[in-house]
């Protein structure tokens, strides 16, 4: 059996995976420690077991539809080790590409794919006014008009960058609007400020102002756009992370404009105190407002989302939630966003 395993690794990629069983497997005199998505990376590394001489295997159940990162780390030098046997790897946005893998009840959404005879929304670079956020600075932006001629409402997204390189989100709206599965919209991709992206997205009044005064004027010179004050709230805005909880906050305090809400994994509180935008959704504040909630079961934020939930619902909030089998990365958002974009936008 213990062969057999080594074999199949060999053969199909590592893990090994049979029914809801997972083995992770690794050859060699010593065997790594095991960090993934489920046990929060390095925070708490898993042991390998000897499985024969020079052959060591990590088992686990998981969901049927999950998907999973992970990686080898060597606790000695604390350093992350390659795995030989699981040639896909993705990037993490912090300096390390994770092995991944799909189990059998799930996959990519090929909504991510670019096809042939599928018309194409055109991307621009840009640079922006950004004097609210940073001393005499110009912030990048990526603005995505979409392959028709009428005006269309505006997908307002945080960390744009990452959306549009790593979450391939500009394919995924071109696929949506030529399967009909969404209306046209527009797009600009807000660059993130760096190491000051927290006091940028921790509920910043500077970001919103930077948006209303720099980001939307120019936007609606090169796209175009719905007249906003003529559709109260037709735009949408979108985040993860801290995105997620800027989204939020967002259409919290510009309802007028942001009449719809995707946050995906958010973020809502922080050393045991809650975020501004919370104690807004406690006040009632802009109920009119649309929301989108999605978070994994593999995330650090799962019960931080659990609880703003019913919040949301208790004080007449219009919210649709949704939980899937993942963690907190941009392939998880990438094929969940989709949901969220139909929810928003429905072809009318």
């Amino acid at each position: 059996m213990n062969t057999n395993l080594l074999e199949l690794a060999i053969k199909n990629g590592n893990p090994v995976i049979q029914g809801n069983r997972v083995t992770f497997v690794w050859k060699g005199k010593s065997a790594p420690r095991l960090v993934d998505d489920i046990h929060f990376w390095e925070d708490a590394p898993q042991k390998m077991n000897r499985a024969a001489p020079e052959l060591w295997a990590y088992s686990t159940e998981l969901d049927p539809a999950a998907y999973l990162e992970y990686s080898f780390y060597d606790p000695r030098t604390k350093k992350r080790v390659k795995d030989p046997l699981n040639k896909n790897t993705t990037y993490d946005g912090f300096g390390h590409y994770n092995h991944f893998f799909y189990m059998p009840e799930a996959r990519a959404t090929s909504l991510a794919e670019k096809r042939k005879g599928v018309p194409r929304g055109r991307v621009t670079r840009h640079f922006v006014d950004s004097w609210m956020i940073e001393d005499e600075g110009r912030r990048e932006i990526h603005l995505y008009q979409p392959p028709v001629k009428e005006p269309v409402p505006l997908l307002l997204v945080y960390d744009g960058v990452d959306y549009l390189q790593r979450a391939m989100l500009h394919v995924i709206v071109d696929n949506l609007i030529y399967k009909k599965r969404i209306q046209p919209i527009a797009m600009a991709f807000l660059q993130n400020g760096g190491k000051n992206r927290g006091v940028e997205y921790a509920c910043s009044d500077a970001t919103l102002m930077t948006i209303e005064h720099s980001i939307l004027p120019f936007a609606a010179k090169k796209l175009n756009l719905l007249d906003v004050k003529k559709n109260r709230g037709a735009y949408g805005v979108l985040g993860a992370s801290f995105g997620g909880l800027m989204s939020i906050y967002t259409g919290l305090r510009m309802p007028d404009i942001f009449g719809k809400v995707i946050s995906q994994s958010g973020v809502f509180e922080s050393e045991g105190r809650d975020f501004a935008a919370v104690d807004l959704i406690r006040a009632k504040q802009s109920r009119d407002i649309k929301i989108w909630m999605d978070i994994g079961h593999y995330d650090w934020l799962l019960e931080d989302n659990r609880r703003l939930q019913p919040l949301l619902q208790e004080n007449g909030y219009n919210v649709t939630y949704r939980e899937f089998v993942g963690g907190h990365n941009y392939t998880c958002w990438r094929d969940e966003v989709w949901r969220a974009l139909e929810t928003m936008f429905p072809l009318k």
